[in-house]
């Protein structure tokens, strides 16, 4: 696939307005809004960043086409001309944005990625535990729920599928995915943001990782005896880490 002859750069740096870097979840039980500085889509490699809304809801139309033939054909028979093809727009209209499908995959990661996040912080946000580790089941059930209903999502996921790196180049896609999954349960919880902290989490998405995509192998839907497994395994390992600091920090 070779890419448009334009001169911009295809990496565009991303603007500093606030609008488009942060994004505000729900509130949470505390005083203060949970914010990040900026959402993973942010980075999103486009050739030129939408400077209309029109163009914006364009860019997110091609990624939604992205999306379904995912679901329908695979990465290995996705092209940029069946996505434009889809999307009713001119391949052109493609290379305007994006240098290749690779980079298109990459969008729709990261905002499966913006989207998982906000799911699971209203969700953490609404509830009412008794200790942090209980939030494993709902986290769990998020991911559940996108496999089986947000379209390009069971095929994608966070990107392995393409790209162990897919999300950032600097990082394995599950480190990308533990940090988020971090900073959301420091914002809601309140539990201490510390290195240990940061490693369970990281074991933690790993382990989930490994035995959800067991359940997903044979059972488009997932095994539920399966699931049961990752969540049970994820909130013993993580009761274990608690019980470490004598289970001062509860939800």
């Amino acid at each position: 696939m070779t890419n448009s002859p334009s001169p911009t750069p295809p990496y565009a740096r991303r603007p500093t307005d606030p609008t488009d870097r942060t994004v505000t979840l729900r509130e949470s039980s505390g005083p203060s809004r949970v914010a990040y500085d900026e959402l993973a889509f942010a980075q999103a490699p486009l050739r030129r960043l939408p400077a209309q809304q029109r163009s914006m809801a364009r860019v997110q139309r091609m990624l939604d086409c992205c999306a379904e033939l995912l679901d329908e054909v695979g990465y290995d028979n996705l092209s940029t001309t069946r996505i434009a093809e889809r999307a009713g727009v001119a391949i052109g209209s493609i290379y305007q944005f994006f240098p290749d499908k690779k980079a298109i995959t990459q969008a729709l990661g990261l905002r499966f990625l913006d989207q998982f996040s906000a799911r699971v912080t209203e969700r953490l946000a609404d509830a009412s535990f008794t200790h942090w580790t209980i939030a494993v089941d709902t986290i769990i059930d998020e991911y559940i729920d996108m496999h089986r209903n947000v379209p390009g999502f069971r095929s994608l996921h966070f990107g392995d599928i393409v790209d162990t790196r897919l999300l950032s180049g600097g990082s394995d896609n599950n480190r990308v995915l533990s940090v988020r999954l971090r900073k959301i349960l420091v914002s809601v919880t309140g539990i201490p943001d510390e290195d240990e902290l940061d490693r369970a989490i990281h074991v933690s998405v790993e382990a989930a990782d490994a035995v959800l995509k067991l359940a997903f192998r044979d059972d488009p839907d997932g095994d539920p005896a399966l699931v049961y497994e990752a969540k049970r395994l994820v909130s013993s390992y993580l009761s274990h880490f608690s019980e470490r600091d004598r289970g001062e920090h509860p939800w």
